[in-house]
C-alpha cells in the first residue's frame, strides 16, 4: 500500500514539474510582453499602427494584428479610416481551416469606436483569425508572426515601404508592400488558398467609383466629382503572381451580401473570377491557389500604390510686397492654386506608379534592408534605438508634405481628418533633428523657404509657411525661438553639406534676420531678449529668460563663424554675443539653473493689455488685468526650472556650435531639470491643460516646476504637460554633459508610455498625432556617442560618453556603421561614399 501510494505520490511530482515546464515555455514563446527594442505580443499589441508610405505622399498603417487601418492616401490624415480590407487564407478539408490573416481584434475596438453602438457592420471582426501574433519594428520593416492551433501554417506578415537615406525620391513613392510568407508546419501536404480582399474604399459620396482591371490585381478608382478634382483617386492592389485569379465585382446586394458571399467562397477554398463592370462595384479580390509540402514556404508578395494627384489644401495670406522673391517661370508652384503632392509632377497615373514600383521593388527592398540592417547593428541601448527608429515614421506620416517641386512642408502633427498647426512651424521643427541627417537636401529647402518667400523685406520671418510655398503676408509677431533656431541650422545644414555655395547665397537674408531680431528683440544691445518675444509655447515671453537667449547667442555665434568665412565684418555680432553670454551667465542663472526676469515696464512695447491686442492668445479680461497688476503679464516662467531653459544651447551643440554658454553652468540646469521635473509617477500631479499625453500612474518630464516658489497664478500655458519632444532634447543634452543614466532614465520612462497598451508605439503625439518635436529623439545618437561629420572639412568628430560603440552615421553622401573598437574609430560604409579625411576625438 506504502509503495503504490509513493509511486502515485511521484506521479504526482512529475506531473507538477511538466505542468509547471509547459508554462514556463508557454510564457517564454507567447506571453504578454515588450522589451525596449523588441517584439510586442498579448495586450503590448493593443494600439500598435506602423506607417507605410512616402515621404509627403501619404500612408495607411498596419496593427499589430496585421490589420490595415488609418488609411490616409488622400493627402490629409484620416486617423479611423479602417475600411473592409484583408487578406485570408483557406487550408482545404480541415476543420476550422479558413482565417483571416491577422491576430486577434484589439479589445477597444469591441466598443466606443465609431459606430460600434450599432454593432461595427461592415467590417471583418466577426470573421475567424489566428489565436497568437507577435509584432517586431525593424523600420522601415513591420514583421508580424501568426500562429494557431487549428492551422498547420506558420505565418509571417513584413509590411514595408521605400526608406533609403540620401535617396528622397524613392523614399517619397505612394507605395507599400505587404509580404506574406506561409509554412506549413505539418506533416502532409496541404492545398490552400490565399486571397485579398477590399471594398472600394476611394469612392466618395455622390460619385463614380469604379473597380478597373489591372495585371494580376485591380484598381479602386474614383472618377471623381465635377468641379472637385480633389475627389478622384486610384489605389492598386497587385501581386507579381503569374495566374492570379480576379474578382473584379463582388456579389451585389443590400444589407451585408458582399461580405457574406465573398467570405463563402474563401471559406470553401474556392476563387471567383469575374470581369470588371461599368458601374460601382462594392469590392474586389485576388485568389492564388497554391500547395506547401512539409516544411516548405511559399512567399507571396502583395503590393499597393496609390494616385491622388489634386486637393484643395490652401494656407496663408499673400503678400502684398513687390514680387521680388516670386520665381518668374511659368511652372512655378506658387502658381499653383492648391497644394499637389510631388509624386503628380512624376507620374501621370497610377498604372505609372505601379509600373515602376513592380521593376523596382526589389531594388528598392534591398536598399531598404541595407538601412535597416545598418541602423540595428548599433550596439546603443536598446530604450535609445527604439526612440530614434520609432520616431521615424512621423516622417511617412500625413505630417509631412512634399510639393511637386520637391520642397517639404510640414504640419506640426495630425488632426484626425485634417493637419494640425500649418506652416512648417519653426518653432516647433527646430527639434527635429531627423531630415538633416538622413535627407540633407529636403532640409535645405525649408530653410530655402524660411529666408526666401517666408521672410519680408525687413527681415520678418512668417514663422508659418504658406502652402502651396510663396510670398507671404506678415500677419503675426515672428517666433524668436523659430527665426533664430533658424540661423543655427543654416550653420548646421552648412557644415553637413559641404555647400559653400548654398551659404553664400542664403548669407544675406541671413543677415536681414538676424538685424531684425536684434532691433525688435533687443534694440537696446544688452545681448538678451527683453522685448516680449514669441515662442513654441504659443504665448509671449516679457524679459530676458534662458531659453530664448540661449537661442539668441547661438544665432550670433552662427552668423558670426558664417560671416567670417566669407570675410565679412561681424563685431557687432561678437560683440553682443560676448555681451549676452556675460548677462545670461550672471544676471538669468541662480546658481543652480537659468530662469527669467520678467519685465513690462520701461519697454518699446506697449503695456501687455495692449500688446496683447495682436496675439490669439493672451487675451486680458477684467480679472487678467487685475493679475496683471499684482503678479504681470499672463504665461511666463519667472522662477521657474524650464526643461528647455537652455534649449538654445542643444540646438548649438546639434549644430556643431560649442559652448555657446558655461559648460558647467549649463551641466548644473540639466541636472536640476532632472532632479525637480522628472516624476516616475504623476499621481499626485496637476495639470488642468491638456493631461492625456502622460497622467496617473505614467512618468513623464514636467515642461516646468517652481521648486524655489514663484509660481504665478497663471504660468505659461503648457507649463504641466509633458512632452516627448522636450523629454528627448534634454536627454540628449544630459548626455552631452556626461549624465548619461539620467538622460536614459528619462527615455526609458517616455517609451513606456508608448509600450502599445494604451498608446500607439509609433504615435508619439502632442498637438496631433506624429508630432514633429518628437524627431529630437534622433540627436540620442549624438548625445551618446558625440559622432557629428563635417563635410566641409571632411571631419568626423567622436565625443563617445560609453566607451567602445557601434553606431548609425548618415550624410549627404551616404550612410552605414560608426564607432570606436578598443578605443579606435572605425567607418563602415554601407551605401554611397563618407569620404572622412580626419578623425578627430573629444
Amino acid at each position: 500500500m506504502r509503495r503504490v501510494i509513493a509511486i502515485d505520490f511521484l506521479s504526482f511530482i512529475l506531473f507538477v514539474l511538466f505542468v509547471v515546464s509547459c508554462s514556463q515555455q508557454n510564457d517564454t514563446v507567447k506571453k504578454d510582453s515588450h522589451e525596449y527594442n523588441g517584439s510586442y505580443s498579448g495586450e503590448y499589441l493593443n494600439r500598435i499602427a506602423f506607417p507605410i508610405g512616402g515621404i509627403g505622399a501619404g500612408m495607411f498603417c498596419i496593427e499589430g494584428s496585421g490589420a490595415i487601418s488609418h488609411m490616409s492616401v488622400r493627402n490629409r490624415p484620416d486617423v479611423f479610416n479602417e475600411p473592409c480590407m484583408f487578406a485570408a487564407i483557406s487550408v482545404k478539408g480541415i476543420e476550422n481551416g479558413t482565417l483571416v490573416v491577422e491576430g486577434k481584434v484589439p479589445e477597444w475596438k469591441k466598443f466606443g469606436k465609431p459606430d460600434s453602438g450599432n454593432g461595427s457592420g461592415g467590417t471583418t471582426w466577426g470573421l475567424p483569425r489566428f489565436e497568437y501574433a507577435d509584432f517586431t519594428a525593424r523600420f522601415p520593416f513591420a514583421n508580424i508572426n501568426l500562429e494557431d492551433p487549428d492551422i498547420p501554417l506558420h505565418v509571417q506578415i513584413t509590411g514595408w515601404s521605400p526608406f533609403i537615406p540620401s535617396d528622397a525620391d524613392n523614399s517619397s513613392l505612394p507605395a507599400g508592400g505587404i509580404e506574406y510568407s506561409f509554412t506549413n508546419t505539418g506533416k502532409s501536404k496541404i492545398e490552400t488558398v490565399f486571397s485579398y480582399n477590399s471594398v472600394n474604399f476611394m469612392g466618395q459620396q455622390s460619385g463614380k467609383a469604379r473597380i478597373r482591371p489591372l495585371s494580376n490585381g485591380f484598381i479602386l478608382s474614383e472618377l471623381g466629382l465635377k468641379d472637385k478634382p480633389e475627389t478622384r483617386g486610384d489605389f492598386a492592389i497587385f501581386t507579381n503572381e503569374p495566374g492570379t485569379i480576379v474578382d473584379h465585382c463582388w456579389f451585389r446586394g443590400g444589407w451585408w451580401d458582399p461580405l457574406t458571399t465573398t467570405w463563402n467562397t474563401i471559406a470553401k477554398t474556392e476563387s471567383r473570377s469575374t470581369p470588371p463592370v461599368d458601374n460601382p462595384a462594392p469590392g474586389a479580390s485576388i485568389y492564388i491557389p497554391f500547395s506547401l509540402g512539409p516544411g516548405e514556404t511559399r512567399v507571396i508578395r502583395l503590393m499597393m500604390a496609390w494616385y491622388v494627384p489634386d486637393t484643395n489644401l490652401k494656407y496663408g495670406k499673400d503678400s502684398e510686397e513687390p514680387d521680388d522673391k516670386e520665381c518668374t517661370s511659368p511652372d512655378c508652384v506658387c502658381k499653383d492654386p492648391f497644394y499637389k503632392p510631388w509624386y503628380s509632377a512624376i507620374f501621370n497615373s497610377v498604372e505609372e506608379i505601379v509600373n515602376y514600383w513592380k521593376t523596382k521593388y526589389d531594388d528598392l527592398y534591398k536598399k531598404s534592408r541595407l538601412f535597416s540592417d545598418s541602423f540595428y547593428s548599433n550596439t546603443l541601448p536598446p530604450e535609445v534605438t527604439e526612440a530614434v527608429a520609432a520616431n521615424l515614421t512621423i516622417l511617412k506620416s500625413p505630417t509631412v508634405l512634399r510639393q511637386r517641386d520637391g520642397k517639404l512642408w510640414n504640419w506640426e502633427g495630425c488632426g484626425d481628418n485634417s493637419g494640425c498647426c500649418a506652416g512648417s512651424c519653426e518653432h516647433v521643427w527646430n527639434y527635429a533633428q531627423a531630415i538633416p541627417h538622413l535627407f540633407p537636401k529636403l532640409e535645405r529647402t525649408m530653410r530655402e523657404t524660411e529666408f526666401g518667400p517666408s521672410q519680408d523685406s525687413e527681415g520678418h520671418q512668417t514663422f508659418r509657411s504658406a502652402l502651396p510655398i510663396r510670398p507671404v503676408a506678415t500677419t503675426f509677431y515672428a517666433a524668436a525661438d523659430g527665426q533664430l533656431g533658424g540661423i543655427m541650422k543654416v550653420y548646421r545644414d552648412w557644415h553637413i553639406s559641404g555647400n559653400n555655395d548654398w551659404m553664400k547665397k542664403l548669407y544675406p537674408d541671413v543677415v536681414r534676420s538676424m538685424d531684425y531680431c536684434i532691433k525688435t528683440w533687443d534694440p537696446r544691445n544688452t545681448g538678451t531678449l527683453e522685448e516680449p518675444h514669441h515662442n513654441t509655447y504659443d504665448i509671449e515671453f516679457w524679459g530676458p529668460d534662458g531659453m530664448c537667449t540661449s537661442f539668441y547667442l547661438g544665432a550670433l555665434m552662427a552668423i558670426s563663424e558664417m560671416g567670417k568665412y566669407l570675410g565679412e565684418d561681424v563685431t557687432r555680432y561678437d560683440n553682443l554675443y560676448e555681451k549676452g553670454k556675460r548677462a545670461i551667465e550672471s544676471d538669468l542663472y541662480d546658481g543652480e539653473y537659468f530662469f527669467q526676469k520678467i519685465r513690462w515696464e520701461g519697454l518699446n512695447s506697449p503695456d501687455p493689455v495692449k500688446a496683447s491686442e495682436g496675439s490669439w492668445s493672451s487675451d486680458y479680461s477684467e480679472e487678467a488685468k487685475a493679475l496683471l497688476r499684482k503678479e504681470g503679464p499672463k504665461y511666463q516662467y519667472g522662477t521657474g526650472c524650464l526643461s528647455d531653459g537652455v534649449l538654445g544651447a542643444w540646438i548649438g551643440e546639434v549644430c556643431g556650435l560649442k559652448n555657446i554658454l558655461d559648460s558647467v553652468k549649463v551641466t548644473s540646469h540639466l541636472k536640476s531639470v532632472y532632479k525637480y521635473n522628472f516624476k516616475e509617477s504623476l499621481e499626485n500631479h496637476s495639470n488642468p491643460q491638456r493631461p492625456s499625453y502622460a497622467l496617473g500612474s505614467d512618468g513623464g518630464l514636467l515642461l516646468c516646476t517652481w521648486p524655489k516658489g514663484g509660481m504665478l497664478s497663471l504660468p505659461f500655458v503648457y507649463s504641466n504637460e509633458v512632452w516627448t519632444g522636450i523629454e528627448y532634447q534634454a536627454a540628449s543634452h544630459l548626455m552631452m554633459m556626461g549624465e548619461v543614466e539620467k538622460g536614459l532614465g528619462i527615455v526609458r520612462t517616455a517609451r513606456r508610455r508608448y509600450d502599445g497598451r494604451v498608446r500607439n508605439p509609433f504615435n508619439e503625439y502632442e498637438c496631433g498625432h506624429w508630432y514633429a518635436r518628437a524627431l529630437s529623439s534622433y540627436a540620442l545618437l549624438q548625445g551618446l556617442t558625440g559622432v557629428r561629420y563635417d563635410a566641409l572639412t571632411q571631419t568626423m568628430y567622436i565625443d563617445s560618453k560609453i566607451g567602445d560603440f557601434t553606431s548609425f552615421i548618415s550624410t549627404e553622401t551616404g550612410f552605414g556603421n560608426i564607432g570606436l573598437k578598443n578605443g579606435k574609430p572605425f567607418l563602415n560604409v554601407a551605401y554611397g561614399e563618407i569620404t572622412v579625411k580626419n578623425f578627430i576625438m573629444l
